[in-house]
């Protein structure tokens, strides 16, 4: 069995390995990169937008929740668009703005905005569960 206690942070290693920094320095200029395309565009959202719908397909893909851009885009834009795997891709588009625009606004992240969120994508009010029960394997 794993041990399951956490460790505290900061870790108690040196991560300022050269390999480290020079990772660092690396992401540190495509951040720059894309930082400097970002500012070209007139509504940062349209990427922002990408990200998240994106992002929300790829973790679907995992709960065997399988979709195309296509039908994304037509849950998106179609209010009667009947595609159930779509229509869940994008709740949790839309969850995935909401955590953004609430961690925004308050600079925190806390448990209830958590289940705040959960609410809107499972569409009740079951909370966090009580008893594990979920295991990711392969």
């Amino acid at each position: 069995m794993q041990d399951s206690t956490l460790k505290l942070l900061p870790p108690d290693i040196d991560l300022e390995t050269k390999r480290v920094l020079k990772q660092l320095a690396r992401s540190h200029r495509a951040l720059a990169e894309l930082k400097g395309f970002a500012d070209t565009m007139p509504n940062k959202n349209i990427l922002i937008n990408a990200i998240t719908i994106n992002e929300a397909k790829d973790s679907s893909e995992i709960e065997n929740i399988i979709t195309t851009h296509d039908e994304l885009f037509k849950a998106m834009s179609q209010s009667n668009y009947n595609n159930p795997a779509a229509k869940e891709v994008v709740n949790y588009r839309t969850a995935l703005w909401k955590g953004y625009e609430l961690v925004k606004a308050k600079k925190v992240m806390t448990t209830n905005m958590i289940v705040e969120i959960q609410q809107d994508i499972e569409n009740n009010r079951a909370g966090i569960r009580k008893l594990p029960g979920t295991v990711l394997q392969n």
